[in-house]
């Protein structure tokens, strides 16, 4: 095999057909292999998966439910790769025509590679929106996810990565400790120890974002939560300034913008910030019990 793309799921029935069919569709010279890594999925994830065995010759489906979470997923379906190159996408995502071609021949050059994610072909306008602080944006290079704390080093997306083994390998693979933002945590680890990210243009994946407002507010909550334990963890390499202790939202302010909400990607918008500060807060008080 030139190429396996590890694809980590759970509970992934509504999605994982068209991500499964984007990939079977793709046209490569070089052979290539599926790994559906499921972490113990009690819909029709697998059942679904088994039905493009005929479309995806090369396909597998093995099992990563001793250990919940996406990362654990990603390392136990790199573990039975057969392919010296690895290329990581998402359940929920559907990748560009081309992008398995691309990934292969970008990983034939470079030791590390990301994309980008098109936002607009699966998302409604308002949740794109809602995501991008009122803006509509063609291609993100990191995963939605851009604090200027990240300038140092780029990220590669969760949804789109390629790496050699021998690198993920040499880094332990993806930390399982860090549910949300391993594919940040994995990045910076990647680059740390040595090897240079490239982002490549025509490497496309079409990204989903929640679409409910509930949704919205319990990922932002949760990716606040982990981003203190990514601050923790890298505060030593410099990636991350000195934790604050004392930092909280400007509760009056909040107040002040809801008050203004006029429309559905304003309140999404809204609540991302309240989730996302929430979580924060939450993590920072784990941090200092533990």
């Amino acid at each position: 095999m030139k190429l396996s793309v590890i694809i980590p799921c759970l509970n992934a029935e509504r999605t994982i057909a068209a991500q499964l069919e984007a990939l079977a569709n793709q046209q490569w010279s070089e052979p290539w292999e599926v790994i559906i890594s499921d972490g113990g999925s009690r819909d029709r994830t697998t059942a679904i998966a088994e039905q493009y065995r005929e479309k995806l010759p090369n396909l597998r489906i093995v099992d990563s439910s001793d250990r919940r979470g996406a990362p654990h997923g990603r390392n136990v379906g790199a573990q039975v790769a057969a392919s010296a190159a690895l290329a990581f996408c998402e359940a929920d995502d559907e990748v560009e025509p081309g992008w398995v071609a691309v990934m292969g021949e970008a990983l034939s050059q470079y030791d590390f590679v990301a994309g980008y994610c098109d936002l607009k072909k699966l998302n409604q306008p308002w949740a794109i929106k809602a995501r991008t602080g009122g803006r509509l944006v063609d291609g993100w290079e990191d995963g939605i996810l851009r604090e200027k704390s990240f300038i140092k080093y780029p990220i590669a997306g969760g949804y789109t990565i390629g790496v050699k083994r021998s690198v993920h390998e040499a880094i332990g693979g993806f930390d399982e400790s860090i549910i949300i933002g391993d594919d940040i945590d994995y990045s910076w680890r990647v680059q740390l120890a040595g090897t240079k990210l490239h982002h490549i243009p025509n490497l496309i994946v079409h990204y989903r974002l929640r679409h409910s407002l509930t949704d919205i507010y319990r990922q932002a909550y949760v990716f606040g939560k982990y981003a203190v334990m990514l601050q923790k963890k890298h505060q030593s390499s410099g990636i991350y300034l000195r934790l604050v202790d004392n930092i909280a939202p400007d509760w009056r302010l909040m107040g002040g913008e809801f008050l203004r909400i006029r429309r559905k990607e304003e309140l999404g918008q809204w609540l991302w910030k309240l989730g996302y500060n929430l979580g924060y807060q939450q993590g920072r008080r784990l941090i200092v019990e533990t």
